[in-house]
């Protein structure tokens, strides 16, 4: 049972590529950075560590593009560029900390079952 308007197990669903954008492998990292704020590119990208540059890149314009990011370009030289949550964005706060949240609970219990898994293959 799910508790959404359409049915996001359907390939028709309009909500899918939201959930695939939510479950991409740099947003919620990137949703949780921004949680303190403004941020710089630079600054994102030295926190989020193993991310590349276009994988930053594209996740931001996503993000931007869904509503949930504002782009902010400051007319400086050099140009300074900052990425802030919109309040959309800032909607995702509480989903994001739940995850991050039972991920810190639970990792000792699926390490271990990744220890099991890996010793019977």
């Amino acid at each position: 049972m799910h508790l959404s308007k359409t049915n996001p197990y359907s390939a028709a669903c309009p909500g899918r590529p939201l959930i695939d954008l939510i479950g991409a492998k740099w947003t919620i990292l990137v949703v949780g950075c921004l949680t303190r704020g403004p941020q710089r590119f630079g600054e994102l990208a030295a926190e989020l560590e193993g991310v590349t540059p276009k994988a930053l890149t594209q996740t931001l314009r996503q993000l931007e593009r869904n509503g949930l990011v504002l782009r902010t370009v400051h007319p400086v030289i050099p140009p300074h560029v900052e990425y802030e949550l919109t309040p959309l964005g800032r909607t995702l706060l509480g989903p994001v900390e739940a995850l991050l949240g039972w991920t810190d609970a639970n990792i000792e219990l699926c390490s271990a079952a990744q220890r099991a898994y890996d010793a019977d293959v």
